[in-house]
């Protein structure tokens, strides 16, 4: 009889630490919505400062900020995303190719949704660029990780 052992990454390692040990059955059970939730969090302040520290110091336009901080964030959360939240292991050059296209072809489906939304409510109706992108971002978010579930990352 073999006996298989799971290869722990980080995350499960600091589950067993004993002060969270009480919240592992929490986390084994939506560990991949729970390392979204974390990854996308970290993509999501990522943005937002990018997003406020460009606007604050560089006499750019906001659709072309969003670019940057697009460009920036999108890369993170490939490999982020890749690794820890979805396990998209492939085995072969091109799978990967292959995978990576369709994770940012999805990624620019979501870019032009939130440029939209950023022309139409900052550049057209001028409403706080802070305020519209934090509402942007949560829609970006939950498309991107419905995309990704369903067909970036599926098994």
């Amino acid at each position: 009889m073999q006996m298989t052992t799971e290869k722990k990454d980080i995350f499960d390692k600091l589950m067993g630490l004993p002060v969270l040990r009480i919240f592992e059955p929490f986390y084994k059970k939506y560990k991949e919505v729970f390392l979204y939730l974390f990854f996308g969090g970290l993509a999501f302040f990522l943005n937002i400062g990018l997003f406020m520290l460009i606007d604050a110091t560089l006499p750019i336009n906001e659709l072309f900020n969003n670019v940057i901080c697009w460009i920036v964030c999108v890369l993170m959360q490939f490999f982020t995303n890749r690794i820890w939240v979805f396990d998209g292991r492939v085995d072969s050059t091109g799978a990967f190719v292959k995978q990576m296209a369709s994770f940012f072809g999805g990624r620019v489906f979501t870019l032009v949704l939130e440029e939209i939304i950023l022309a139409v409510f900052i550049t057209w109706l001028q409403m706080n660029a802070t305020v519209v992108k934090l509402v942007a971002q949560v829609v970006v978010i939950l498309l991107n990780y419905v995309i990704s579930k369903l067909m970036v990352f599926r098994k």
